[in-house]
């Protein structure tokens, strides 16, 4: 098992190192649960990620994934969050970057290719939009879908429904319908007027008695 105070402490290292390299890219950084974490300024992203890349301490040169998280009552409403692995140091870095609404995310797809989809994710799901993209449209949704799943406004429901239409003879997009009659329940426990005796009910029954 490797030693948990050397691995923090290469990281700290590592965090080190990059802070001094280039300390007009790098807000912050810190050292938890064994993780090495960058915030990133927006502007520099590309060019930070480029050098993480290439400069022979990190060697960071696998993109593992891009996600983002919605915190809807900060001005800087989403992280944009980056994972990256060092398979010639064996470490990883987790590099964030705080986002308005309204503000333009740069690609990183000319340092590495893989982040297309990703990014095209990110757009579907979070309405993050992604500057000098090559393609950046929907990826999981379909063209005609409204709004972004994963931003924590966005309603349960969704805010259409699709289905198929025998008299027109394709699918067409509604607004969704709730019937009342799902909205009700009659029971206090979902297992109330069954019909049956769940395991344990029984014994239950034999403990009052």
């Amino acid at each position: 098992m490797p030693d948990t105070t050397q691995m923090t402490d290469a990281l700290n290292e590592l965090g080190g190192h990059i802070e001094a390299r280039r300390p007009d890219c790098v807000a912050a950084w810190q050292v938890d649960h064994g993780e090495l974490t960058v915030t990133v300024a927006l502007a520099n992203l590309p060019g930070f990620v480029e050098f993480i890349k290439t400069d022979a301490t990190c060697r960071f040169s696998t993109l593992v994934d891009i996600t983002a998280v919605d915190h809807p009552g900060r001005a800087k409403r989403f992280d944009v969050v980056y994972h990256f692995l060092s398979m010639y140091q064996n470490q990883r870095i987790r590099l964030r970057t705080l986002v308005r609404e309204e503000d333009l995310v740069p690609s990183i797809t000319g340092i590495h290719p893989s982040a297309n989809w990703f990014e095209r994710e990110i757009f579907d799901m979070f309405g993050i939009l992604f500057s000098g993209h090559p393609d950046l449209r929907r990826l999981l949704t379909d063209y005609g879908f409204r709004g972004h799943p994963l931003r924590k406004d966005f309603p349960t429901t969704g805010y259409t429904e699709v289905r198929y239409d025998e008299v027109q003879k394709r699918v067409v997009y509604e607004p969704v319908k709730l019937v009342q009659e799902y909205r009700q329940f009659d029971f206090l426990s979902p297992w109330e007027g069954a019909n049956y005796i769940l395991p344990g009910d029984d014994k239950a029954d034999e403990a009052k008695g």
